[in-house]
């Protein structure tokens, strides 16, 4: 099995600063992690985008499923910006023949107390384990698109 990881940004991906007391997408941190976890599954990283969700744009959806469209591996896993990871997940519900899975984190990888790394890993089982179709892989879970909604207020994914 082959999974081609996309990477477009989001918490997972930020890096904080204490000079400007900013956080900015850095580098993705899943190459990393699934390195320190001696992944054997066959993987490919590309990045596309280095952005806050909040920043991506319709133009921006419609780039990330256009590449996912056109990506020959059937496995797709994405790294994503909570705030807006479920507009994308329902945007690529128009592709075909694949099984997409989206997952992000709700703080950055870099941090000591994350839940980067279990996500990661709970996404990369249910892309491997899913029929074909779009999911969101957070907080031990798998959704729907359609039945989803990021709870702010308690900082997870829960069911609509």
């Amino acid at each position: 099995m082959h999974v081609k990881i996309f990477t477009t940004g989001g918490t997972i991906d930020k890096v904080y600063f204490d000079a400007k007391s900013d956080y900015v997408v850095g580098e993705p941190q899943i190459i990393e992690i699934l390195r320190q976890a001696n992944v054997t599954v066959h993987y490919e990283v590309e990045t596309l985008f280095r952005k806050d969700s909040l920043d991506l744009t319709d133009a921006d959806r419609a780039v990330i499923v256009e590449r996912v469209r056109h990506e020959p591996a059937r496995h797709v896993l994405i790294t994503h910006g909570t705030d807006t990871m479920i507009e994308t997940a329902r945007a690529l519900r128009s592709v075909p023949g694949k099984t997409i899975v989206l997952v992000g984190s709700l703080s950055p990888a870099r941090f000591k107390h994350t839940d980067a790394e279990f996500n990661i890993g709970f996404a990369m089982a249910t892309v491997q384990a899913m029929p074909e179709g779009v999911y969101i892989a957070m907080n031990g879970r798998i959704f729907d698109p359609e039945r989803v909604r990021k709870n702010r207020a308690m900082n997870r994914f829960e069911p609509a």
